[in-house]
């Protein structure tokens, strides 16, 4: 298991599983998505403020490997790393652990970008910096604490 910078807390609610009693693959995006948005939001970017400025914040490319699947009830926690891949690339490594035994159960590598108000990729000098203060670049350092939002 890695060590990562951010961490989340979260619990399977049961109108997220289907029709074989585990929960929905497109259900995870959700989940994952949720730990990123939380994660730049202790980083002190806040999607909102840079959409009204014009920066929307995109995912490109999402490759998940499922390993094991999560049922109704179980909780379970997300890792969030992330690395400044190139001038105008993002990757946030996330991975998925069945609490209370830390079995792996999902690896996620999504890649983003932000796209300015000419439509063109582009990372703003003040989202660059805040997301080196999020440790990017740093991907295997763990969260000083437990977050729980879900």
């Amino acid at each position: 298991m890695k060590t990562y910078p951010f961490r989340v807390d979260m619990s399977v609610r049961d109108y997220e599983c289907d029709m074989q009693g585990i929960v929905n693959n497109s259900v995870y995006q959700n989940y994952l998505e949720h730990a990123r948005h939380m994660f730049l939001k202790e980083a002190g970017i806040n999607f909102k403020e840079y959409t009204d400025r014009g920066i929307n914040l995109v995912v490109v490319r999402a490759e998940l490997i499922y390993r094991c699947p999560l049922v109704s009830g179980d909780s379970f926690w997300i890792g969030v790393g992330i690395v400044r891949e190139s001038r105008l690339k993002i990757v946030f490594y996330q991975d998925i652990y069945r609490v209370p035994d830390d079995r792996p159960i999902l690896d996620a590598r999504i890649t983003g970008t932000a796209i300015n108000s000419e439509g063109k990729p582009e990372i703003p000098e003040a989202l660059a910096a805040a997301l080196e203060y999020a440790g990017a670049g740093h991907p295997n350092r763990r969260a000083p604490e437990k977050r729980s939002d879900h």
